[in-house]
């Protein structure tokens, strides 16, 4: 029976960060069976993989549905791969996706480790404020910008990003994948954070995300453009929080982030 792991992404302690669930499948699985395991293990991702001839081939399920792209069950996937034995350390994790070619390589030094994903950039452009979008976040919105993943909306402050309690039943009626708040960090954390974020899709089952990976390939373009720079340190202001290093070269995003596990068990079914 193949082991499923459970793994802490963009964080280094545990509890922290976003969980998603990593299976190592020897042999193929029919989709309705992923999507049982995912629906079993009740996080926002479970992350199924099997060993093709050049790399993994990966896909990603929330409890509801299967998705195009997830970043921190992919990170979580590298992780699985590397601390498991099923790659080296100096080999690079080559996935096929849904969403193309992604690569992940491990960064150690002696006081840190960190896993880089090489992902798609993801644009942006500015549309019509939906209805009752304002009154599904409670607060007032005067641009909203649309990626492939979802609608940007940028408040004042850090202190509005955070306080944010969305009423998810109106939200679920916003016609939209998912939902990025954001703002630049408050000017107390500038030094460290160039902006923080919050990530909702109800429609995809999660209420809330608690670290989102694919939002960053949108947020890396949304504040190059603001910030004109191509590099950031972003804080998702979940619960549970994590930290994303964000690289924006050409069409391509380079995401970097720490990851713990957490459980391992095996699968009876």
């Amino acid at each position: 029976m193949p082991s499923i792991i459970q793994v802490d992404a963009f964080t280094s302690q545990p509890f922290t960060g976003n969980p998603a669930a990593v299976c190592v499948l020897p042999t193929p699985q029919d989709q309705q069976w992923m999507q049982n395991v995912a629906q079993e293990m009740n996080l926002s991702e479970t992350a199924f993989l099997v060993r093709q001839a050049d790399g993994f081939d990966l896909r990603w399920f929330t409890p509801t549905t299967e998705v195009d792209l997830c970043g921190h069950a992919t990170l979580a996937s590298a992780h699985v791969l590397w601390s498991e034995g099923h790659l080296a350390p100096d080999a690079e994790a080559r996935f096929q996706t849904r969403s193309g070619l992604l690569t992940a390589n491990l960064h150690q030094s002696l006081e840190e480790t960190w896993i880089e994903l090489n992902f798609p950039a993801i644009s942006t452009v500015a549309v019509p404020v939906p209805a009752d979008l304002s009154a599904a976040l409670g607060i007032p919105i005067h641009q909203v910008y649309e990626g492939s993943i979802g609608l940007v909306v940028e408040v004042d402050s850090e202190t509005t990003v955070r306080n944010i309690r969305p009423n998810f039943e109106l939200l679920k009626t916003v016609p939209c994948h998912g939902l990025i708040v954001t703002s630049r960090a408050d000017v107390t954390n500038r030094a460290e954070f160039d902006f923080v974020s919050r990530y909702f899709a109800p429609n995809f089952g999660i209420n809330e995300d608690p670290v989102t990976g694919s939002a960053h390939c949108c947020l890396a373009t949304f504040w190059r453009d603001r910030l004109q720079k191509n590099e950031f340190l972003g804080y998702q202001a979940s619960a549970r929080g994590g930290v994303v290093k964000v690289r924006y070269e050409g069409d391509r995003v380079f995401l970097s982030g720490q990851a713990i596990t957490v459980l391992r068990g095996d699968l009876l079914v």
